[in-house]
């Protein structure tokens, strides 16, 4: 009886640390949530880089007199632009093709462009004003110029861009044939980046 007693005091004393203190309570397993699906990479906006591509638009060209016309015109730009965070200045060099009769007085056969862009990025849309000198080329001869605008850019993805631009010409006596114009343009333009 003696030793039953004393073996049931050991495995009470043995048990007794089991219960003092602070009892482990078991945790249940909480569930684990699924993770979230991962969104494709979006377009990073990052206006940086050279590119170059085509335009096709419309002329509407006002001379001196009667020395008016319209038609369609195409032709190939190439430029370079820095992104300075939310700001983006650059350069282009565009040319237009183009068969602009002016009621018989002349005609016009390209203009040329050296631009100066600046703009606000918007992320994957591009603002831009522009600026510069162009060149005409008519029946009647070369002349200098100066022209301004608007555009946009939208990044399709990094590679492959689309836009607009509106610009106003103005060329003064073209090669001293007394003939003045004044040019209006809108191209719808796509572009790649290298």
């Amino acid at each position: 009886m003696k030793i039953k007693l004393l073996a049931a005091g050991v495995l009470a004393i043995a048990a007794a640390p089991a219960f003092a203190g602070s009892p482990e309570v078991p945790v249940a397993d909480t569930p684990v949530p699924a993770p979230a699906p991962v969104a494709p990479v979006p377009v990073s906006g990052d206006w940086t880089g050279a590119y170059g591509g085509v335009q096709l638009g419309y002329g509407d060209i006002d001379g001196t007199g009667t020395a008016d016309g319209d038609d369609l015109l195409a032709g190939v730009h190439v430029g370079y632009g820095y992104d300075f965070g939310t700001f983006v200045l650059g350069g282009e060099i565009d040319y237009d093709f183009a068969d602009i009769d002016l009621n018989g007085a002349a005609s016009v056969d390209g203009v040329a462009r050296l631009k100066l862009r600046a703009g606000y990025d918007f992320g994957r849309t591009l603002g831009y004003v522009t600026a510069g000198v162009a060149e005409v080329d008519t029946s009647l001869g070369s002349e200098s110029g100066e022209f301004y605008g608007i555009g946009f850019a939208y990044q399709i993805n990094d590679r492959y861009l689309i836009g607009a631009e509106l610009l106003d010409h103005s060329f003064d006596d073209i090669n001293g044939s007394g003939v003045d114009a004044d040019a209006t343009t809108l191209t719808v333009r796509g572009s790649i980046r290298f």
